[in-house]
């Protein structure tokens, strides 16, 4: 009876990226052209993802995940969450999207406007 109450909601992502807000927060942005954007708003930008559920890719910022390195922003990548990332402040974003296995280039898992 239990499993009645649970409900699926679908979603596009390939993968999810979990990245600490709070570290974000201290480093008051970071990364982008002029140091000022937000790692994961930086991420998204550079990978082209679209919004919500229906990107290709999850960029979810998290509260604080406990580490807490000194400027660097703890990232999580869904598929290896047996290693955390910290991200350097100031780092390249193509870097960063490189070192998590993230391709700006590869094509949304579903595309419902692609012709087949």
């Amino acid at each position: 009876m239990e499993a009645d109450r649970l409900k699926t909601v679908r979603a596009e992502w390939a993968g999810t990226l979990l990245v600490c807000r709070k570290c974000s927060k201290k480093l008051d942005g970071g990364f982008g052209p002029k140091g000022k954007t937000p790692l994961a708003k930086a991420l998204r930008h550079f990978l082209a993802l679209g919004k919500g559920r229906k990107s290709r890719l999850g960029v979810v910022e998290v509260k604080c995940l406990g580490i807490c390195p000194r400027n660097a922003v703890t990232v999580v990548d869904g598929a290896r969450p047996h290693e955390w990332k910290l991200v350097d402040r100031d780092t390249a974003i193509a870097d960063v999207a490189a070192a998590l296995g993230a391709d700006p280039q590869s094509a949304p898992v579903h595309d419902p406007h692609a012709m087949t």
